[in-house]
């Protein structure tokens, strides 16, 4: 909860900062920043990360995974 509030304060200090900006130059790098933010991260992923995702997928949706279980035996060295 503490937490929750902390993050209330920020914003509504970010709203009042933002409401006495006068410089046009700040206002656009902000605006920049949220449509940048806003943004898919998929469109920003190279072609052959996509593919791999994609393939992935069809793995999964055809049955081709492995148990955790394996996956720990096979790098438990490494954990």
């Amino acid at each position: 909860m503490n937490i929750e509030l902390n993050l209330q304060s920020k914003k509504l200090e970010l709203i009042q900062w933002l409401s006495t900006i006068e410089d046009v130059v700040i206002i656009e790098k902000i605006m920049d920043l949220r449509k940048n933010e806003t943004k898919d991260w998929w469109d920003s992923i190279s072609e052959s990360e996509k593919k791999s995702i994609e393939n992935g997928i069809n793995d999964a949706d055809s049955g081709k995974l492995n148990p955790h279980s394996n996956a720990r035996k096979l790098y438990e060295k490494w954990l």
